[in-house]
């Protein structure tokens, strides 16, 4: 039994077996000791809250040891429970800039093509984008995945956390070259999207910023679409894949106008915006379901194109080519990769970086299973360097050396070794090493919040930016209509007017 020092709503030693007690029975425990309910009980180790999380991590993999000390204060319930929840909320965020930065870096260093996907940039064409350089393409690749997963979080109205992604996005797209931006639209798009994150939470306290950032975006989309989206309707054969973004572009515009006072300014937008209203018909609708397309893609066909249904249904037909084209060229890109980067940098080694005979040294099965028994040798050798560094390493920390064999060869990573023998020898005399700079290891992969980030832009496709249902949209203009017909003999609305839900 560990002894865990105990200060606060409830003050004293307590016992608890940490390779068996949870947070929350921890939690309990304290609170019944304290006279108290557990959800009023908020514990705090080592400057962290401490979380019950899915209930069947121990004590002791969180880093509790025995005589380690901890808080425990005394909230409301529903504080409690806020308190949990941003808590959570703030670790989650911290994971999946972590995991855009490591994803990204992958790709730059050619580890990321061996996994399930590949992120590329492209053009309205479906063209790829050639980005310049490492920070350029770094950057581009986590605003990419961070403004996806922001887009997927709008979808399920978590409007707050889609601000806070946004935002990481924004920060990353602010490194990449001014010239590679003005090529592409995503900068505005996630603009507008931030916009329209202040909208739905009906914060007025935004209005300034907003303001800018919509005139930002309006600049970048006329730069990226041309004028009147003249480059887009000549690259897409006359459809009009962009109309929605331009209505959520130009309602937001007339909100932004309405409460800072310029009605008619607000009335001129909000009116475009309502000329723009994509509603998709039912008998459309209908009859695009009919044929068997799902609700889903047949909306955002006919609202791509105008309501026009011979188009839409070209359009349907050419969306399930590219989609077979993808799968196809993502299946020819792992084939070529088998190859694989080391067996690759060893036949260039060992025929002097002379590109036609390492091609011949790979196609020819002799030599290339010679290179592939070389290849397995070196790595086998370099398991072996790095076992006994691990264990040495570990013996130096002063855990006993038999232990730390046992531990290194059943755990397999220096860090789960670790963690194991500071479980098994809690008042072992260790020294710890400050200056352990190793890099981040295959098991220390986030990889829960890597397929989140993923898996939006893998569904994607060189439309996905512009599916906008509209139909809040919709609502929002009649709503402003509204307001505007109310206010008519109004000269100015204050600025601080609440924005109705």
């Amino acid at each position: 039994m560990s002894k865990l020092k105990i200060a606060g709503a409830w003050s004293g030693v307590l016992e608890a077996e940490l390779d068996t007690w949870t947070v929350a029975m921890l939690r309990q425990e304290v609170a019944r000791r304290s006279d108290g309910q557990p959800g009023s009980i908020n514990l705090i180790f080592a400057g962290k809250v401490l979380k019950d999380g899915d209930g069947s991590q121990k004590l002791s993999e969180i880093g509790v040891k025995n005589n380690a000390k901890i808080l425990a204060s005394r909230v409301s319930a529903d504080e409690g429970k806020e308190l949990m929840a941003e808590a959570e909320r703030s670790n989650r965020l911290t994971r999946l800039k972590a995991a855009a930065t490591s994803l990204a870096m992958r790709h730059l260093d050619g580890s990321l093509p061996v996994e399930d996907f590949n992120i590329e940039l492209e053009n309205q064409s479906g063209e790829k984008v050639q980005m310049g350089s490492e920070t350029d393409q770094r950057a581009v690749m986590m605003g990419l995945m961070l403004h996806a997963n922001a887009k997927q979080l709008i979808r399920r109205t978590k409007y707050k956390d889609a601000l806070e992604v946004l935002a990481m996005g924004e920060e990353a797209f602010s490194l990449c070259n001014s010239s590679l931006i003005e090529m592409i639209d995503n900068i505005p798009i996630l603009q507008i999207d931030m916009v329209w994150c202040y909208f739905m939470l009906r914060d007025i306290s935004w209005l300034s910023v907003a303001g800018v950032r919509l005139l930002k975006a309006r600049e970048g989309i006329e730069r990226a679409h041309g004028k009147e989206a003249t480059r887009v309707r000549l690259l897409q054969g006359g459809r009009c894949p962009e109309l929605a973004l331009h209505l959520r572009l130009e309602l937001l515009e007339g909100v932004v106008a309405y409460h800072s006072g310029q009605l008619e300014k607000s009335r001129s937008s909000i009116s475009s915006a309502q000329a723009k209203h994509l509603q998709v018909p039912d008998e459309a609708l209908s009859l695009l379901m009919s044929m068997g397309y799902q609700e889903r893609r047949a909306k955002r066909a006919l609202r791509m194109n105008n309501q026009d249904i011979e188009s839409a249904v070209d359009f349907l037909v050419e969306e399930k080519a590219r989609k077979a084209q993808k799968v196809k060229d993502n299946i020819r890109r792992q084939e070529e990769i088998l190859y694989g980067k080391d067996l690759a940098a060893e036949a260039l080694r060992r025929n002097e970086n002379d590109i036609q005979k390492a091609l011949d040294d790979l196609t020819n099965p002799e030599t290339n299973s010679s290179i592939q028994l070389d290849i397995e040798s070196s790595k086998k050798k370099r398991q072996r360097v790095a076992v006994d560094t691990a264990i040495n390493e570990l013996a130096a920390m002063g855990f006993p050396r038999e232990a730390v064999i046992s531990a290194v060869h059943e755990y397999g990573t220096q860090e789960l070794a670790r963690g194991h023998l500071f479980r098994q020898y809690p008042n072992a005399m260790v020294v710890e090493d400050d200056n352990d700079d190793s890099t981040l290891r295959p098991s220390d992969r986030d990889v829960e919040m890597e397929d989140e980030l993923t898996g939006e832009l893998q569904r994607g496709d060189v439309f996905s930016d512009y599916d906008i249902d509209v139909t809040e949209e919709g609502e929002a203009i009649r709503e402003y209509l509204a307001l505007l017909t109310s206010a008519e003999n109004v000269e100015q609305v204050p600025a601080s007017q609440v924005i109705r839900n």
